[in-house]
């Protein structure tokens, strides 16, 4: 049964960006699986800062919204459509100043969406997209896994978790800016990690 990964990168870094590397490794590697990987890069093609508007637009019943509050809901409405699409969410995160990309985050902000991935009961926030699973591929120049320092894995998995997804792993590649020892090291030691997701997709 072929598998459906979207792949979501975040580097500003380009073709140098360590996670866009975990990210590459990722997708080579499904090609010899039955996996089919839709690919959103967030900083190719990035998304505003939310706004005032689009989310009123997205409160706007979709017959009664005017043709800028439909551009504006679109943009919302195609990320939702992907994600739904997926089995497995694939987030490539860099670590910026201890937290995740803002493009990342502008994402984030139109999949979070309450009446779409999420609802509000009396028991609090229920995810509606239960039964998918994520993998988290971070990569980070110096060493924060498990210290307080590492508040991205649980700001992500917070998210993750809003929408349902609670099946997620998480593929370290620390220490890259500490010497070409050390960065060859955490590069294999990742892309032997993804190579075992990868084979239980």
């Amino acid at each position: 049964m072929t598998t459906r990964a979207l792949l979501v990168t975040s580097s500003i870094l380009g073709a140098n960006g360590q996670s866009n590397a975990l990210a590459n490794h990722f997708e080579t590697k499904t090609e010899a699986h039955d996996v089919v990987v839709t690919h959103r890069d967030v900083v190719a093609n990035a998304l505003p800062h939310l706004a005032i508007e689009e989310l009123g637009a997205w409160q706007t019943p979709a017959n009664e919204r005017n043709a800028d509050q439909q551009a504006l809901a679109a943009h919302s409405d195609e990320l939702l459509a992907e994600l739904r699409a997926s089995d497995v969410l694939v987030l490539a995160v860099p670590l910026y100043n201890l937290g995740i990309p803002s493009q990342l985050k502008a994402w984030f902000d139109r999949v979070l969406r309450a009446g779409e991935t999420f609802r509000y009961t009396e028991n609090g926030p229920q995810g509606l997209l239960e039964g998918k699973r994520a993998i988290i591929l971070a990569a980070r120049g110096g060493q924060y896994a498990g210290t307080e320092l590492d508040s991205q894995t649980p700001h992500l998995k917070a998210m993750l978790g809003l929408m349902g997804i609670s099946d997620v792993d998480v593929v370290f590649a620390e220490g890259l800016n500490m010497g070409d020892a050390q960065r060859d090291a955490a590069l294999k030691e990742a892309f032997q990690a993804i190579d075992q997701l990868v084979e239980t997709l």
